[in-house]
């Protein structure tokens, strides 16, 4: 049997991948959202053999991905317990901290109470101010910006404080100053995330680059991520997890650009990690960001078509004992009517050398998914979830 101080867990988060069918989801005013069955509807099909055979076919009604007869990994859905639809509820979750009560939304633009202490921070006047998508505000107001040097500040439905500023306009490391001052009046506000979003380019062809930055609210109480650390067991966040987490929990943080870029950081990071084991924390973004947010159904179907042709190269690279878990954080569904996070279940997909496949069934909280994690790294359980370790364990 294989020690699990030499197990790697490797956490797969396809950003914004839901599998539709959350009960409270017309309370969001998200009815109807199903990212993966839509999207497979409106593309005539999608193309996942690898994720197929694993038992994605299973979870929902996928049009191109059969329920396979013997699946190759264990299968199932979970409804998030926590008050949202946000990356940070999400992910916390995720690790083991449920988030009763719903952060802060500014459907009419932020009051003044919070532009004028965050324009005197900045030392630079303020554009925009309403929810918008990133890329038509930049679009809209860039020109005014790049003239004035006025930050563009933006939101959403989720609870965010976005500024936008062109690379050579505001200089990223003041941008990123100003973000972190920004941080601490969200602070006040039950705000869940102030970004950055750095952008290039000239009017009619801007574009945001990959040095968006996160500063997120602190997590009220430890994590999965905390007590791994307590315990000595290496936490390598790839993407945005350090972020998520602001840092708290993440032994090493890979910044990646992108979802390619975030698929070779995990290869690279399997390896180091062979032989030493841990968590290793990945999050692919672009399905959420440059394809769910834009309404973009054939980018999104291509990525998640990349993505399933990667995974053969890390199952590749296991060895026995070691356990991989693919999820999400919430849908992003690209054929709704708007372009902001749909409340929906996510799908869970478990395997590794030796994992038994079985049906998981409905979990009712993302949280079963670390509480899974701590048993196989021999952690006391977590304060939330249930482990489905010993139903899947070789």
């Amino acid at each position: 049997m294989v020690s699990a101080k030499r197990r790697r867990v490797i956490v797969l988060v396809a950003d914004g991948v839901g599998c539709g069918g959350a009960p409270d989801a017309a309370e969001y005013g998200d009815g109807g959202a199903d990212t993966l069955g839509n999207l497979a509807r409106v593309r005539g099909g999608l193309a996942l053999p690898n994720l197929g055979r694993l038992g994605l076919g299973h979870v929902t009604a996928i049009e191109g991905v059969p329920a396979v007869g013997e699946a190759e990994g264990a299968y199932g859905t979970m409804i998030e317990a926590s008050a949202g639809k946000d990356t940070i509820t999400g992910h916390w979750e995720m690790a083991g901290l449920v988030t009763e009560v719903a952060f802060e939304t500014f459907p009419d633009g932020f009051p003044g109470r919070i532009t004028e202490l965050l324009a005197r921070a900045a030392g630079r006047e303020l554009i925009g101010n309403k929810p918008a998508s990133g890329t038509a505000i930049i679009e809209e107001l860039g020109p005014e910006h790049e003239r004035t040097g006025a930050l563009i500040l933006y939101t959403s439905a989720d609870s965010v404080l976005q500024i936008a500023a062109h690379e050579q306009v505001v200089p990223l490391d003041e941008l990123y100053r100003i973000c972190a001052a920004a941080r601490v009046i969200a602070d006040r506000e039950r705000i869940g995330r102030v970004i950055a979003r750095p952008f290039v380019g000239t009017a009619g062809s801007y574009r945001r680059t990959y040095n968006r930055r996160d500063f997120s609210v602190l997590p009220p109480s430890p994590t999965l991520l905390d007590a791994l650390t307590a315990a000595g067991i290496p936490v390598v966040g790839v993407g945005k997890i350090g972020d998520i987490f602001a840092g708290r929990g993440v032994g090493e943080s890979l910044h990646s650009e992108g979802n390619d870029d975030g698929m070779r950081l995990t290869l690279e990071a399997a390896d180091r990690m062979a032989g030493s084991g841990g968590l290793l924390f990945v999050n692919l973004v672009d399905f959420d960001m440059l394809y769910g947010h834009r309404n973009d159904a054939p980018g999104f179907a291509a990525a998640l078509e990349r993505f399933d042709a990667w995974l053969p190269a890390l199952e590749a690279r296991l060895g026995p004992g070691d356990l991989v878990l693919i999820s999400a954080d919430h849908g992003n569904d690209p054929t709704k009517r708007g372009t902001d996070h749909t409340r929906e279940r996510v799908p869970v997909l478990a395997f590794g050398p030796g994992m038994r496949p079985i049906a998981l069934g409905a979990r009712t909280s993302f949280a079963d998914l670390g509480q899974t994690v701590a048993a196989a790294l021999e952690l006391d359980p977590l304060a939330r979830g249930v482990s489905f370790w010993e139903s899947i364990r070789p």
